[in-house]
């Protein structure tokens, strides 16, 4: 009987502990803020300033406010009792109209953007940056958490600072790679690297090393390491015609410290990216 009854309490805490482990991550935004909430993240929440900015072509030697930050306004569409929907709206001061719909599940976050302009002139968003911060999950400070930051480089992971760190730029520090097909002259206004990434995912390990943060879009104008103890893969518009209307889907992923899986996982989510 005893036996028995072991066998049941342990089969009950197997499941129960199962049960909590697949727990849908929380969403919550509030005041240009989205807060990515769970016992499985390591510090447990992750803050995005959701978005930070859309910004215009030219912006690699421009002034940040003066020319590159267009004015935008952000509203809250929808959020689901549970926690694992938000639906968000902005509309950039040239007409730009982006709806964003963001889902959660235990180890993951999803975004599909759809971006439209109404107006009878072209958008001027050539790209968007949500800055994702890292100090809880890191543990680190702004000039500690590059170790534990990578990103991929000749097919393989690569912590930072990286090899060839740029150093020079109107804005210093931080560091900016951007993949092929996209204008150098139009990135983040930081150290840009000669360095092209070979995909579009960066990201970091946890302060006790048990866990991975990384994020990706498609398309992605640039990854950046910032200057708030910061991430960013800021996501690519080109610019709207009167009319047009594109489609925008990133992914943020907090899974277990394995890099081989990760990558695979990302490699099956964005085939583009792989070459």
């Amino acid at each position: 009987m005893l036996r028995f009854v072991l066998i049941c309490f342990f089969t009950s805490l197997s499941v129960f502990q199962t049960a909590c482990a697949e727990n849908p991550l929380k969403l919550h935004w509030e005041k240009d803020w989205l807060t990515i909430s769970g016992d499985q993240i390591p510090g447990k929440e992750i803050r995005i300033h959701y978005l930070e900015a859309y910004c215009r072509a030219g912006s690699t030697d421009a002034d940040w406010v003066k020319h590159t930050r267009m004015q935008h306004e952000t509203k809250l569409l929808e959020a689901n009792a549970a926690g694992t929907l938000v639906r968000l709206q902005c509309k950039v001061n040239d007409g730009l109209i982006v709806e964003h719909t963001i889902t959660s599940t235990h180890d993951e976050v999803r975004f599909h953007l759809t971006a439209t302009n109404p107006t009878n002139k072209r958008s001027e968003a050539v790209w968007a940056q949500p800055c994702v911060r890292l100090a809880d999950f890191t543990g680190a400070t702004q000039k500690t958490y590059l170790k534990q930051s990578f990103v991929f480089l000749d097919g393989k992971l690569e912590t930072l600072p990286t090899r060839n760190w740029a150093t020079k730029a109107r804005y210093i520090p931080g560091q900016v790679w951007a993949p092929k097909g996209v204008d150098r002259n139009d990135v983040n206004p930081r150290p840009l690297s000669d360095l092209v990434p070979s995909n579009g995912l960066i990201g970091c390990f946890s302060a006790d090393n048990s866990k991975i943060f990384a994020t990706a879009y498609e398309p992605y104008q640039e990854l950046f390491q910032g200057v708030a103890v910061c991430l960013h893969s800021d996501f690519r518009l080109g610019g709207l015609k009167p009319g047009e209307t594109k489609e925008v889907r990133g992914k943020i992923y907090i899974v277990p410290n394995d890099t081989k899986a990760l990558s695979k996982r990302y490699e099956n989510d964005f085939p583009e990216h792989v070459e």
